[in-house]
């Protein structure tokens, strides 16, 4: 009953719940209890989403797996769930880095385990971390609530123009719903909260507080997860439901995306805190995530979408990488390391094949939702794609200059001289994330399977006309050559084709 395919979604939403709530008759002073209980319902909440990989239908339009419960009938408000390719690939994501999370946390708290886990497992770390951690949370909560009110404000004006809740209902209308003037209010009530959450620049700054005092799991359950928000929101809402919208100020999202990709990589480079480092990295990948986006190509789209996949798997392993090393030197500063390949090879070699991901390496996952992306944005314009390729160049510059002062040159320190290598714990934690991103890079066939049909629907949102096969126009100017534009369900191309010349009569 509870795998049946009305009630999964429901299954794996609770699950971890549940696991809360039973850790909390489990006495304090009982921290192996707590450790095994929270890695037990990590496990499980990943186990019980499985079963959506082979169960879902490669091809359907509609939303799977679909639940629906009364919840205020009066208002017209239900329990409603239900996934297409684009949220499937978000649970899964969702899922496997929450169980990695988890058992990463295993030596790292040493106090408050229960409090810990049982936050953890609802998915609310951020009154965990450092000394500053008020401050951060504080921060975070200030900038979401803005964005958070902002939305809500849209949600109800679209409930009195709809007189529904239903997403669903809303977007599979084929008719215009909002007019363009309040499509603008709407679109605009909706980017604060996504742009938030992404985080696009300007709105970046709560971002490196949040990764840097939070604890290692926080940090990746929060670029891993939590910044798919904001994209997803994008996807989800504005784009189809805003189409006319997108398309007018959808300028102003590409330059924002380009100055976060940019400004995000120089950022970087004057870093002297690993974690600080990779949390501004965020900022540029993310804003590859919201060029796709806004390129409003279908090569775009399904490249941010991977993309977004990509970020959570690669960000979310070097964070775990910078937990590893904190654990043992209790430091994050990129003055206190250097030459650690010797002591530690296999960290070393983990540590390369993460960091080639990030960047975009050829046969690892981030070159194929770059690469996808890039594409999709250079269909409309060269200069944007030129701008992305630029934060590529950027970004392998950093990371690089990263791995070589930690893991290269001498060992000047000497609490670095005999630092123990990968335990079996983390071994597997960062060997699972390297077998996901391989074989994204080898076989991302699935992915873009999955992406198919949803990102289809999307683009006739905004262009119902896109994928007409073979629609042409034509102008032929008199007695000159005819020029044919012709569109496919790739981009428009256009092509020549010149009269054959008129006979001619001889001249006596």
């Amino acid at each position: 009953m509870l795998f049946s395919d009305n009630h999964i979604l429901s299954t794996i939403l609770f699950t971890p719940l549940v696991g809360a709530i039973l850790m909390l008759v489990i006495p304090r002073q009982n921290t192996n209890a707590h450790r095994w209980m929270g890695n037990l319902f990590g496990f499980l909440g990943f186990a019980v989403s499985l079963p959506l990989v082979w169960r879902f239908k490669f091809g359907e339009t509609d939303f799977q797996f679909r639940q629906t419960l009364d919840w205020i009938p009066s208002i017209n408000a239900h329990y409603s769930i239900g996934i297409d390719g684009i949220s499937l690939l978000m649970v899964m994501l969702t899922t496997i880095l929450g169980a990695i999370a988890i058992l990463s946390s295993w030596s790292a708290i040493q106090k408050r385990e229960k409090e810990y886990y049982i936050l953890l497992l609802l998915l609310q770390t951020g009154v965990w971390g450092s000394d500053r951690r008020l401050y951060a949370a504080i921060k975070f909560f200030l900038y979401t609530l803005a964005g958070s009110v902002v939305m809500l404000l849209a949600i109800l004006a679209i409930y009195f123009r709809t007189n529904t809740f239903d997403i669903r209902e809303i977007l599979l209308s084929h008719n215009p719903i909002f007019s363009p003037q309040l499509q603008t209010w709407l679109f605009w009530g909706f980017f604060f909260a996504f742009a938030i959450k992404v985080p696009m620049f300007p709105f970046h700054t709560w971002l490196p507080d949040a990764h840097t005092e939070a604890p290692t799991a926080g940090s990746v359950i929060l670029a891993g997860v939590l910044l798919k928000m904001g994209t997803y929101g994008f996807l989800r809402f504005s784009v189809p439901m805003f189409p006319d919208a997108t398309m007018r100020f959808r300028w102003i999202m590409i330059v924002l995306s380009i100055i976060g990709i940019v400004y995000g990589a120089l950022v970087c480079m004057m870093q002297k805190d690993m974690k600080k480092l990779i949390a501004y990295s965020s900022v540029s990948h993310m804003g590859f995530c919201t060029l796709g986006i806004f390129a409003l190509t279908p090569l775009g789209l399904s490249g941010s979408i991977i993309q977004q996949v990509n970020h959570g798997i690669s960000t979310g392993a070097l964070f775990l990488v910078v937990g590893v090393l904190y654990e043992r030197r209790h430091t994050r500063l990129i003055s206190e390391f250097g030459g650690l390949s010797t002591p530690m090879p296999n960290f070393a070699a983990a540590y390369l094949i993460i960091t080639l991901s990030s960047l975009g390496m050829p046969l690892l996952n981030g070159f194929v939702g770059e690469f996808t992306i890039l594409r999709g944005v250079f269909e409309v314009r060269w200069q944007w794609a030129a701008w992305g390729v630029l934060g590529v160049v950027l970004g392998a510059a950093y990371l690089l200059w990263l791995y070589q002062r930690v893991m290269f040159g001498n060992i000047t320190n000497p609490l670095n001289e005999h630092l123990p290598d990968l335990n079996g714990r983390e071994f597997f934690t960062l060997g699972t994330l390297i077998i996901l991103a391989f074989w994204i890079g080898i076989y991302p066939a699935p992915l873009f399977n999955v992406l198919d049909k949803p990102v289809k629907q999307i683009v006739l949102r905004y262009d119902p006309n896109y994928y007409t096969p073979q629609s042409t126009a034509s102008a032929a100017p008199a007695g000159g050559a005819s020029i044919q534009i012709v569109v496919t369900d790739k981009a428009p191309a256009m092509k020549m084709s010149t009269p054959a010349a008129a006979p001619q009569k001889d001249s006596k």
